[in-house]
């Protein structure tokens, strides 16, 4: 559902992005059974301001992009962790068409051994990630849509976790991006889809990479 002619394309930051997603999912308010899940790292904050909006509880969804190598913005798939598992989404079009173009197996195999490594540190730190979602309404929010490959690494991992309902929010996605998402989604909230997609970044004042600090301190009561 994109929700472009309601709200201004710029965000301050992830909290104010947060903040006006949050306005727009009223029906989520103090909902019994629904937990907020932020993407691990940038969805946090973003995450964070919608919980505390809606009275909901918070917690974190871990995931990595798997990037191509020497265009690492651009995702060919995306692992998630849930209680032990992780979870990995592979766009087979994509994959197929980087080997073409000489991109080597093994090169894409280190990339994957480095991120299923950072998923294992990170799942060892982070409070909220291995929350009981069995029969939850479970709200998945990042701070941006670029691919879809995240999202839809994260829907799956909080399904096999046993999640009854899949809500994704993002305050800006691409066209395509939000269109994958729904596929796989029982909802998808986005405030600004524009038509020229840039990177995720570029629609918000201030997007600073998040540390690991950084991102557990909204985790932590």
């Amino acid at each position: 559902m994109s929700l472009e002619g309601q709200m201004g394309t710029r965000f301050e930051d992830r909290t104010e992005a947060g903040e006006r997603l949050a306005a727009v999912l009223p029906q989520f308010r103090e909902r019994p059974n629904t937990v907020v899940l932020g993407l691990a790292r940038g969805g946090i904050p973003v995450a964070a301001a919608v919980a505390k909006a809606l009275y909901l509880p918070l917690g974190a969804v871990l995931v990595r992009k798997l990037g191509i190598p020497g265009l690492e913005e651009t995702a060919y798939g995306a692992l998630a962790w849930d209680r032990g598992r992780t979870v990995r989404l592979i766009n087979k079009p994509l994959l197929d068409r980087v080997l073409e173009h000489g991109v080597r197996r093994e090169w894409l195999d280190g990339v994957e051994e480095r991120e299923r490594a950072e998923l294992l540190r990170r799942a060892a730190l982070y409070p909220g990630a291995s929350l009981n979602l069995a029969g939850k309404t479970v709200l998945l929010v990042d701070d941006g849509l670029a691919t879809g490959a995240t999202m839809r690494a994260a829907v799956e991992a909080v399904r096999e976790g046993g999640a009854a309902v899949v809500a994704a929010a993002a305050p800006v996605g691409s066209i395509d991006a939000e269109a994958s998402v729904e596929r796989v989604c029982d909802a998808v909230f986005c405030l600004h889809v524009p038509g020229k997609f840039r990177a995720v970044g570029s629609f918000y004042r201030h997007f600073e990479q998040l540390t690991d600090d950084d991102a557990i301190s909204y985790l932590t009561p």
